[in-house]
């Protein structure tokens, strides 16, 4: 069995030493430098005033011009070239104009520039000498599921000192992510490697998912080999500790015993990021639970006086189904909203966020028998974000299964079962070691992080010293071995 552990290690151990090595190093990297997004404080920064004088038909109007008949959500927006609405259920996105409900696709690159030129001017940036690089379906950059609804996507550079580059979606017309050259080159030798990323892989959701929980998988195995055969293998003398081995692989030994809790929890846990429901839950609601939250609203009880309401100065307007009813949540800024009743009923005065008795009826659909729903705080064990800054998280418990709604804008954010909840701390917790403790002290975390990678990184690079020195051992011809 010994024998057999040291083989199995051994030579997994050469196929996998660099990618343990790069896997260390790069998770120092993303620590520092995440993988590029556009954070909601950004895109709202961008968005101009709403021009309602130029707004001719109301958000039913848009649905029936769309043809989404399951529509659950519209939003009215502002671009350079007139006010759009955007209707959206579970599968696509339609762009309108607010004028005369006319298609609003993005189609050509000089409107692309525009926009992304008008945007760059909100946020301060020099635009002066901007230009369309390139329309494409994917890129390095946006490879992520996330980014579906709104392609292809032109990419335009602002050839400012920063190396700029900003996406805007031919379906919407909205920037949906912004890069700097620095987050580039820093994410090559970050998430790009960590992750396997190359655009070529990532294009292919399925087969990339399938390739990294494999090897991630095959990498645990070897971990686990190392683990036995280095616990087997030590020796004492009286007090001391001794390793049969000598030279490199003495370092090796003594390293793996040092680090063998932090590699085997880190490999481990880095192969749960790969589970997407293969072990646990997902945490996401189903489209059939997120039907069941909006209800079956009547878009058209919308009154036709409805553009009326909303206030002077707004950004941008959401129309959103909600327990059967439709919302509307007008954004003035970042950390203000007015959020009203849209569909015939009694009137209401606007208030900034829904309340509980509402959150309530909503969790009760899917799962009867709920708790009052009640605010979670913002350090919670299992909090997440909401789209606006300290907005109301209200969590539902429902049995075994928790909720937990946005109460800015309705949105279930996450449905922890047991396995979700299990899944938090065997993969969040092990992982980014993002434990309460470590978390109320960012310093602490990041000095532990660096310091455990670092340990790790070391660690593998004795065993690509270890692998290299097997590889040239075994290419030699027999005589000289």
């Amino acid at each position: 069995m010994l024998r057999a552990l040291i083989l199995l290690h051994r030579w997994l151990g050469v196929a996998f030493c660099l990618l343990f090595a790069m896997w260390f190093a790069t998770g120092i990297v993303m620590h520092f430098v995440p993988f590029p997004t556009l954070r909601e404080a950004e895109r709202f920064a961008g968005l101009a005033t709403l021009d309602l004088a130029r707004v001719e038909h109301g958000p039913a109007a848009a649905i029936a011009a769309s043809g989404i008949g399951d529509a659950t959500r519209v939003r009215l927006m502002q671009r350079n070239d007139g006010p759009i609405y955007l209707i959206w259920n579970s599968a696509r996105v339609t762009a309108l104009r607010a004028d005369d409900l006319s298609d609003a696709t993005v189609h050509s690159p000089q409107l692309a520039l525009a926009i992304a030129t008008d945007y760059a001017r909100r946020r301060r940036w020099d635009a002066a000498a901007a230009s369309v690089a390139a329309l494409s379906v994917y890129d390095q950059w946006t490879v992520p599921n996330g980014f579906d609804l709104y392609r292809p996507l032109y990419r335009v550079a602002l050839n400012d000192g920063f190396g700029t580059e900003l996406y805007v979606s031919a379906a919407t017309g909205d920037i949906v992510l912004d890069t700097t050259r620095r987050e580039r080159a820093w994410n090559y030798v970050g998430s790009v490697a960590h992750w396997l990323y190359p655009t070529a892989l990532r294009s292919h959701p399925a087969i990339w998912s399938r390739l990294l929980w494999w090897l991630s998988l095959i990498a645990l195995i070897a971990a686990i080999a190392g683990a036995a055969v280095g616990t087997l293998r030590i020796g004492a003398e009286g007090s001391r500790l001794l390793s049969p081995y000598r030279g490199w692989q003495a370092l090796h030994h003594w390293l793996g015993l040092g680090c063998m809790l932090f590699v085997l929890t880190w490999i481990f846990s880095g192969w749960l990021s790969m589970d997407d429901g293969r072990l646990f839950s997902t945490g996401k609601p189903s489209d059939m639970e997120a039907a069941k939250i909006a209800g079956m609203p009547i878009w058209q009880a919308v009154p036709d006086d409805e553009l009326q309401h909303i206030a002077a100065a707004v950004k941008e307007v959401d129309w959103f189904a909600f327990g059967g009813r439709v919302y509307r949540r007008e954004r003035i800024a970042i950390d203000r909203q007015r959020l009203s009743v849209a569909d015939a009923g009694p009137a209401q005065s606007p208030q900034p966020f829904l309340r509980a008795e509402e959150i309530a009826a909503a969790a009760n659909v899917l799962a009867p028998s709920c708790r009052a729903p009640v605010v979670i705080d913002a350090g919670d064990d299992y909090a997440v974000a909401a789209a606006m800054p300290d907005a109301p998280i209200f969590r539902s418990v429902c049995g075994s299964v928790w909720l937990d709604f946005d109460a800015s804008s309705g949105t279930l954010l996450q449905r922890l079962d047991s396995s979700r909840r299990t899944y938090r701390w065997l993969y969040g917790a092990l992982h980014t070691l993002d434990f309460p403790v470590l978390k109320a002290r960012p310093a602490a975390l990041t000095t532990l992080i660096v310091a455990l990678c670092g340990c790790g990184f070391v660690f593998s690079l004795t065993g690509v010293v270890i692998a290299w020195r097997r590889l040239l051992s075994c290419l030699r011809p027999p005589e000289r071995r």
